[in-house]
């Protein structure tokens, strides 16, 4: 088992090894002492791990409870947050008694958030089950839930008390999830200032699980350590994303979160390239490694409904959008571009 300690406004441990899973209470009870926990999953991820992890919360002196909700970003929702508070309430849950979050990046954001809002905060545990949960989501406090017009614009920053990555989990993982997961690592080697872009071209995620989950939540810790609200340095690790998330909500989150990053990342990279702020050919490395994993790279949705999704993307401020524009790998730089301008972006990319 190896770990990553995060020192933000809580301290906690990152961990990472196989069959962890089997050890839940026993990690879970050497930060929390045993107390009600409610396990939040959802109706893929439950069936496969929920007993065995109520067993050994149980086994540990904890008493659990558990809410399984279906499956898919269009149920990360305010609905399901007031299902689970209300089942929370009922199971008669207290300030002293935690949340253990059991799934993907959904679960983690929903089950999060919920932690922050019930009896105005919980702590809670991350088990991420999916690639993308465990380099990405379940850690730096970031959590929330979707409105009909634009994705993550309920959440707070709430920092998990451990987090427990068990890597046989993704050994169950759909071929389309894991390529999601592969979409933010892919993110972290495009800021990440090394050799880690030239290194994933080299070998597949799935062949270095550990040292890539490794690698993925340090560099993490390194920016939110910096500037854990999201005001600064932290925004390089939303690179991608508003157009990505832009994509997401144009296809009413069909497009997968993954799946959106890398077509937000092609989309970037190609007119920072056109606009002469990226080094020639990184559009066309950047594609073939997402490619390698059967990652979108275009989209074709309405260009007008696009650019709508990016103006109420959440780093923007006033009329002012915070793009993080690439340099070439393993290089990105923060553009504040009026969104008068947007057009000329948008147009370099023909």
């Amino acid at each position: 088992m190896e770990k990553v300690t995060v020192n933000l406004s809580k301290s906690y441990d990152c961990l990472v090894g196989e069959n962890l899973l089997l050890k839940t209470g026993e990690l879970v009870s050497e930060v929390i002492h045993p107390c009600k926990a409610m396990i939040v999953s959802d109706d893929n991820v439950f069936p496969l791990y929920g007993e065995t992890v109520s067993k050994s919360l149980e086994k540990s002196g904890f008493f659990v409870n558990s809410f399984v909700f279906k499956n898919g970003e269009e149920h990360k929702n305010l609905n399901t947050v007031n299902d689970l508070l209300k089942t929370m309430c009922k199971a008669k849950m207290t300030r002293s008694d935690i949340i253990v979050a059991l799934g993907g990046g959904v679960v983690g954001d929903l089950a999060g958030f919920a932690a922050a809002v019930y009896q105005r905060g919980i702590k809670f545990i991350q088990i991420p089950t999916t690639l993308l949960a465990a380099v990405d989501s379940s850690v730096g406090g970031k959590t929330g839930v979707d409105l009909e017009e634009a994705k993550n614009q309920i959440g707070a920053f709430w920092q998990p008390s451990l987090v427990i990555c068990d890597t046989k989990t993704l050994e169950t993982l759909p071929r389309e999830q894991y390529a999601c997961g592969a979409a933010e690592v892919i993110k972290y080697s495009m800021i990440s200032g090394d050799d880690f872009f030239t290194k994933l071209c080299e070998t597949p995620i799935d062949k270095a699980y550990t040292d890539v989950i490794l690698k993925c939540i340090d560099l993490k810790r390194s920016f939110a350590e910096q500037d854990e609200f999201d005001t600064g340095v932290r925004m390089f690790l939303n690179f991608g994303h508003t157009f990505g998330h832009a994509v997401e909500a144009c296809s009413n989150f069909s497009i997968l979160h993954g799946q959106g990053v890398a077509i937000g990342m092609s989309y970037i990279t190609k007119i920072a390239e056109n606009k002469g702020i990226c080094e020639k050919g990184t559009h066309k490395k950047l594609v073939a490694l997402l490619k390698k994993y059967d990652l979108p790279t275009t989209f074709d949705y309405n260009r007008e409904d696009i650019k709508a999704a990016v103006f109420v993307d959440k780093k923007n401020a006033g009329d002012t959008l915070r793009l993080i524009v690439p340099v070439k790998t393993g290089e990105c730089r923060i553009e504040k571009v009026n969104k008068t301008e947007i057009d000329n972006w948008m147009n370099c990319y023909e």
